[in-house]
């Protein structure tokens, strides 16, 4: 673990000071982001100054549930970023060299670029989320844990799901696609399923988790989870990932190498 955290912290670092490079892309970048998410937040006051509640919930609840995708969203895209860059070492062949490597390769490949700049949006991300949980009536200890229990459950499915794009990724060459239908979905958890029509509400929480994996955390603080529900997901979650290594493993067996 101690060789494994060393590896990473170098990998870490020496994609801050390749990103860092490229000041006016950073700049332009951020700008972006943070020009996305106000315009969501912005749209989230405009629909509830025409009406008080969305499908039972409130405005602080509906802000809630954004944030918590946000930091879901961003975590992962912080953790998980040079999953975006592998189809070009699969192509190349430079992926041979990482697997010849004396550590598992995801320490490359999966978490070898951390993105320093979602880390930056991050911080105001999780401080306007506890200012708006602060203001929720009957916050328990209990929930509180929950919650938190929670979001470390739904980082867990969306490591699935990383994985499973590098396992297409050597299958198919392809991950361009692969993610951007990922975070497409994603995209769905930014607010409760309940606003969407079955049957995309059930298949959006139980065949795909996205309701378990942006929603539940959220809806635990407002107490509308059984302990049945909690389960569940965790189970969800675990399941995920066994099938995702399932899935590496059947794509090393299928790797042909360069020029294979």
């Amino acid at each position: 673990m101690k060789k494994s955290l060393k590896l990473f912290y170098i990998y870490a670092s020496l994609y801050f000071k390749m990103v860092f490079q490229q000041r006016l892309g950073i700049v332009l970048f951020t700008l972006g982001k943070i020009i996305r998410f106000l315009f969501l937040f912005l749209m989230i006051f405009l629909v509830f100054s025409k009406t008080r509640l969305v499908k039972g919930f409130s405005l602080n609840q509906m802000i809630i549930f954004y944030l918590t995708f946000n930091i879901i969203d961003s975590t992962a895209q912080l953790l998980f970023r040079e999953v975006y860059r592998f189809r070009s070492q699969v192509v190349s062949g430079s992926f041979d060299l990482i697997l010849l490597k004396p550590h598992h390769p995801f320490l490359r490949i999966l978490v070898g670029g951390v993105d320093f700049l979602d880390l930056f949006l991050l911080i105001p991300y999780i401080v306007l989320t506890i200012y708006y949980i602060l203001q929720l009536p009957n916050l328990s200890l209990l929930l509180t844990a929950s919650y938190f229990l929670l979001i470390i459950n739904s980082l867990i499915i969306a490591t699935a799901f990383h994985i499973m794009v590098l396992a297409l990724a050597i299958l198919t060459t392809e991950v361009d696609h692969t993610i951007m239908i990922y975070r497409d979905m994603t995209a769905l958890g930014r607010f409760p399923v309940e606003i969407y029509k079955e049957p995309v509400r059930a298949i959006f929480t139980f065949l795909i988790p996205v309701g378990i994996m942006m929603n539940f955390p959220a809806k635990i603080l407002f107490n509308l989870l059984s302990w049945q529900f909690i389960l569940f997901s965790i189970a969800i979650s675990s399941l995920s990932l066994l099938f995702s290594f399932k899935l590496w493993d059947i794509a090393l067996k299928k790797y042909q190498s360069w020029g294979g």
